[in-house]
């Protein structure tokens, strides 16, 4: 009898026992597994399945398989998503702050980019806040270089060539080198050259090597302009519907995340550049004319963006230049 109480016992508090909890989180990322910020993710979502028990499992989609690049950011305030990632530099037209970091020659080192993001990390996640979003990490990509068809070492050169923007500053850049700026997605990058949309582009060598970029141009002019990050933040809402524990081994997560994918983008560079190579691209430095006139157009592209970042980017400048 006793045996058979105990065991029925033990089978009615296991039926009756509440299920573990669990949240399942789809993200949406807009690169492919290959790109090292989603293997970056994948890797940070593992560590919060094994920080929280699995009482959080974060499913990544990548390649825009879930929602456009465009619409990650909407979709996680909206709870569509509980979280995602997006290319920083995408919002600048909600808050210049989003932009600082793609200023051409603003910060054109990863000590530069790093001293940038101190000083303006608060100002993001503050701006983030007020549309109900948790900033978790950034991670910039390796410094953004020119993609041409032919050796250009006479700005002149690229007068009327159609060029792939990404953002406002992209954009802006375009303009101001007397380009044509036409707006492209990374995946979208090799249909656009072969179909003519464009004859050139300014991209991270990673960016280079998954779009395989030997195959529609020639010449890869390494201007190292910026370092634009892209950033994972989490619906606010979301995250504070979770324990104390769990959001902890998120944040833990993310800061590890943070750390790791620096690293990751530093290292990148010189492989890629390497790739780049081996795929039959030639590796130039920029020229003196060239390298004169970027400058040129970085000078005009701060004065602008202060006119429209005012004090908030006065403060983060100061911050950065240690003023």
């Amino acid at each position: 009898m006793t045996i058979r109480f105990t065991t029925a016992a033990a089978f009615f508090a296991l039926a009756t026992a509440p299920a573990l909890a669990q949240s399942a989180w789809d993200m949406p990322t807009p690169y492919g597994d290959s790109v090292f910020h989603t293997q970056n993710i994948m890797t940070f979502a593992d560590d919060v399945r094994e920080g929280t028990g699995g009482s959080v499992d974060i499913t990544v989609h990548s390649a825009g398989s879930l929602f456009a690049h465009g619409q990650i950011k909407d979709s996680v305030r909206r709870g569509l998503a509980p979280i995602g990632e997006i290319l920083m530099s995408q919002l600048v037209n909600e808050n210049p702050v989003f932009g600082a970091d793609s200023i051409p020659f603003l910060a054109a080192s990863y000590d530069d980019a790093s001293a940038l993001w101190d000083a303006s990390r608060e100002d993001v996640a503050e701006a983030l806040a007020d549309q109900g979003l948790t900033l978790l990490f950034a991670v910039p990509w390796p410094g953004q270089s020119l993609y041409l068809r032919e050796a250009v070492t006479d700005p002149a050169q690229l007068q009327g060539v159609s060029f792939r923007a990404y953002n406002n500053a992209t954009e802006r850049m375009a303009q101001l080198l007397d380009m044509v700026p036409t707006q492209v997605e990374a995946g979208d990058i090799p249909t656009a050259f072969s179909t003519g949309r464009i004859a050139g582009m300014i991209t991270s060598p990673s960016t280079g090597v998954s779009s395989q970029a030997w195959d529609y141009t020639t010449h890869y002019i390494d201007t190292q302009a910026w370092l634009p990050k892209n950033m994972v933040f989490v619906n606010s809402s979301a995250l504070e519907a979770l324990s104390d524990e769990e959001q902890a081994a998120i944040l833990a997560a993310a800061e590890a995340a943070e750390a790791r994918g620096w690293d990751m983008s530093a290292a990148e560079t010189a492989d890629k550049i390497a790739a780049l190579e081996a795929g039959g691209m030639t590796v130039m430095q920029p020229s003196d004319a060239l390298s004169e006139k970027l400058a040129e157009v970085g000078e005009v592209m701060v004065s602008e963006w202060l006119e429209t970042a005012g004090d908030a980017g006065a403060a983060i400048l100061t911050r950065y230049q240690g003023e």
